[in-house]
């Protein structure tokens, strides 16, 4: 099975996207009302990118995005949906609930600077650890996962420019090549 972990803001949801939600009609934080209208926008240009990997791919989703403490699985499902992409498969899990079972490894080396991206790249290996099936995967963050002496992901691709994520140039083909 071929993977993507993706993440959200930065990478689909880009920077003129952000807070809109509170633009939207009906707009409401309940966590009845469905994530399509309690969540920004995801980028046209972006989806349409992320659908021809997908097809170009037949890779899963999982969602590895902060946008997962707003919903459960079935409800991303159905946002990914109503926004005409594939629903992810899974999520990864809270880094928090990882720590407190005692499912992080070891040797990971926390600093203020770089606690995020290695809370997120746990989430991620841990996911793979979990899903031995998974034969080639990527991961696709604004969160810089490079892999370093300590830590990090092998097979990662940063979108680090918010206003064009996974649109950015070459960031495609550094994608695939993961995945095929």
């Amino acid at each position: 099975m071929k993977v993507m972990f993706l993440d959200h803001d930065g990478v689909i949801c880009l920077a003129d996207n952000w807070e809109g939600r509170f633009k939207k009609k009906g707009f409401d934080s309940n966590p009845e009302t469905p994530l399509d209208i309690r969540n920004d926008d995801f980028n046209k240009k972006a989806i349409i990118i992320l659908n021809e990997i997908i097809e170009e791919t037949g890779c899963e989703l999982v969602t590895s995005s902060d946008w997962r403490r707003h919903g459960t699985l079935k409800q991303m499902q159905e946002m990914y949906i109503t926004r005409g992409i594939k629903p992810p498969i899974g999520m990864t899990e809270f880094f928090s609930d990882l720590l407190q079972d005692g499912k992080v490894p070891g040797h990971f080396e926390f600093t203020f600077d770089n606690s995020l991206e290695i809370e997120r790249s746990c989430e991620i290996l841990h996911w793979l650890s979990e899903h031995p099936e998974v034969t080639h995967w990527v991961a696709v963050d604004d969160l810089n996962m490079t892999l370093n002496d300590s830590w990090g992901l092998e097979n990662f691709v940063l979108t680090p420019r918010s206003r064009e994520g996974i649109k950015q140039s070459g960031v495609k083909e550094k994608i695939l090549k993961f995945l095929k």
